[in-house]
């Protein structure tokens, strides 16, 4: 195991940081990929977690994979393109399988550059917001490749087809103003603001009942691809669970007596 991610819980919001400023948090090798995979499965089991924060340490959000391991592989004829497959099946795939399963709301505070699979990586979020120094590009084409850990799927459904179809055949970057006027983003900020309105906005997620987030979460995951009607009984199942949760009747309560109500997770 790494310590590529700084795991940091105040309350009921964890902070993950990627922790590796030299390399501009690049993704590069199997114990990054082990790291993100345990600490999904220890917030997925610890319900005083009702929100997460993901960032990067130093200049960078996340500079995506590692060039110089490209270009080592490139040049040399050891690795067949079975290797190649399971590199990444076994490999930086863990991340978007790990985190697209997390049960708790997710915010992607962009510091900086967030290239090729650090674009990706932002959508593999819930909400993501941006310093007016971030910087996103799908830019696997530039490099003579496909977005190999799941970009084909996640940019489209925080973009939409035309714009992520113009940013994968294009790699071209773009700044903080165009990732808000595309949907990448919902807000931009100074640099200075970033973790404190991140933060922030975790926090008023987190004010709220873990198991009914965690179940709203789950809803919009599997109305990605779910049909109205299945999304429908599972809401129905969902709803009936939430209603005998003591958060309910909490809720209920405080909105009778006019007061903020006590969520316990029960």
């Amino acid at each position: 195991m790494s310590d590529f991610l700084i795991y940091e819980q105040d309350e009921h919001v964890v902070t993950l940081t990627m922790n590796a400023p030299d390399s501009r948090n690049a993704l590069s090798y199997d114990g990054q990929y082990a790291e993100f995979v345990e600490v999904c499965q220890r917030i997925n089991a610890d319900m005083s977690v009702r929100a997460v924060v993901l960032t990067g340490a130093g200049s960078a959000f996340c500079a995506g994979g590692n060039v110089k391991g490209m270009r080592e592989r490139a040049s040399g004829d050891h690795w067949t393109p079975f290797q190649a497959r399971e590199f990444y099946r076994n490999g930086i795939q863990h991340i978007p399988l790990a985190l697209y399963d997390l049960e708790v709301p997710t915010i992607a505070a962009v510091n900086g550059p967030a290239i090729g699979a650090g674009c990706d990586l932002t959508c593999m979020c819930d909400i993501r917001i941006a310093s007016e120094k971030a910087r996103f590009a799908e830019s696997f084409v530039r490099l003579g490749i496909i977005p190999g850990d799941g970009g084909a799927f996640l940019l489209q459904k925080v973009v939409g087809i035309s714009k992520a179809a113009e940013m994968t055949f294009t790699g071209d970057q773009i700044d903080a103003g165009e990732a808000l006027a595309c949907g990448l983003v919902s807000k931009v900020v100074a640099p200075d603001a970033l973790m404190p309105e991140a933060r922030a906005l975790a926090g008023r997620i987190a004010a709220n009942p873990p198991h009914a987030l965690r179940m709203a979460k789950r809803l919009m995951r599997e109305s990605q691809h779910a049909r109205l009607d299945t999304v429908l009984q599972m809401s129905a199942a969902y709803q009936a669970l939430a209603h005998h949760t003591a958060d309910h009747a909490e809720a209920v309560e405080a909105f009778f007596e006019k007061r903020a109500p006590v969520f316990k997770g029960s």
